[in-house]
């Protein structure tokens, strides 16, 4: 495949307002790429009204069952007045719609900022939306969206890999430092016990976080999935040890108010940190043949970027044998 025969490369500015406007919109020809590389994010004008965010989903990698849980997940949270940004839905109640082969969803603009996570009183709001979000979360499960786990995240990442990227050079290091992270991982987690399970964000980084008026707005629930609670949390954990116990404790102090918290997941973190670094380094590499990744990660898939990948991964299979954060 080449890149110009990329399914992306069709939405044109006219494609992406044609889109909109098949759901009763007019634009007004102002259409701005915002910065997303998994999918395909616009914002564009319309006429005697707010521009609207308009969201095409990167064709065969969810099923539309899959997106509209994501997009009920939204729903059931606003409704309980959480502060999400969820899909606009038309008179019928519709929120997922089509145009000649793309999933799309319009939402409204919301501004802000990446919080704060060194802010520990940003943490305390950050750690009761948290707690409300999952206690919802908790009251049932995804039908048809995905699991985290080591299967889906750690060993098909290392196969794609090892079949299509690493050089051969660094191959019996990269086979023998991923053979001991899962084996490790998998330890980690059986370790546990049985941990819960709830619908998860998924991916609770900085930048799906928009801070405004003291207060935050979650946004990009597309990685959303059934997930350990910890995994909206280790993210906003950052420093040496003493700082992150800081930073678990005003989450913690704030999650708590309003969902409990099972201490055994704390053993996880690290585990769920390897397991994304395999997962990052293979995302990238399944979207190789998409124009918009060479741009963006010019680094990857060099001799020093595997030489460097393969020294992370080991530095944090060391990090697997300390003791995990315990709450004060």
């Amino acid at each position: 495949m080449t890149n110009t025969m990329h399914p992306f490369h069709t939405l044109t500015p006219d494609f992406v307002m044609d889109a909109i406007e098949s759901q009763g919109y007019s634009c007004d020809c102002r259409t701005f790429a915002l910065n997303s590389y998994e999918n395909r994010v616009y914002q564009v004008g319309i006429h005697d009204g707010q521009p609207l965010i308009a969201k095409f989903y990167r064709p065969a990698r969810w099923s539309a069952q899959q997106i509209s849980e994501e997009h009920q997940f939204c729903f059931e949270l606003a409704e309980h007045e959480l502060p999400v940004v969820a899909p606009m839905r038309n008179a019928a109640g519709e929120s997922l719609f089509s145009y000649k082969g793309f999933h799309f969803a319009l939402y409204p603009r919301q501004g802000g900022h990446a919080p704060e996570f060194d802010n520990l009183d940003n943490l305390l709001i950050l750690g009761r939306l948290l707690g409300r979000i999952h206690s919802i979360g908790a009251l049932r499960t995804f039908s048809h969206r995905p699991v985290l786990d080591c299967n889906s995240f750690g060993r098909a990442s290392v196969a794609l890999i090892t079949e299509r990227f690493i050089p051969a050079d660094y191959l019996p290091s990269y086979a023998a430092v991923t053979s001991q992270l899962l084996e490790c991982i998998d330890g980690i987690m059986a370790g546990a016990g049985a941990v819960r399970y709830i619908r998860s964000h998924g991916d609770c980084h900085a930048g799906n976080i928009l801070w405004r008026d003291n207060a935050p707005h979650f946004v990009d629930f597309d990685d959303a999935r059934m997930a350990p609670a910890v995994q909206d949390l280790w993210m906003m954990l950052s420093g040496d040890r003493q700082r992150r116990t800081a930073q678990l404790d005003a989450l913690m102090e704030g999650y708590r108010e309003f969902c409990d918290f099972d201490p055994r997941e704390l053993r996880l973190i690290e585990a769920l940190r390897a397991l994304r670094m395999l997962h990052y380094s293979a995302w990238i590499g399944s979207r190789w043949e998409d124009p918009a990744f060479p741009v963006a990660f010019p680094w990857f898939n060099s001799v020093r970027y595997w030489g460097e990948h393969i020294l992370e991964l080991r530095e944090q299979l060391a990090t697997l044998s300390e003791p995990p954060l315990e709450l004060e």
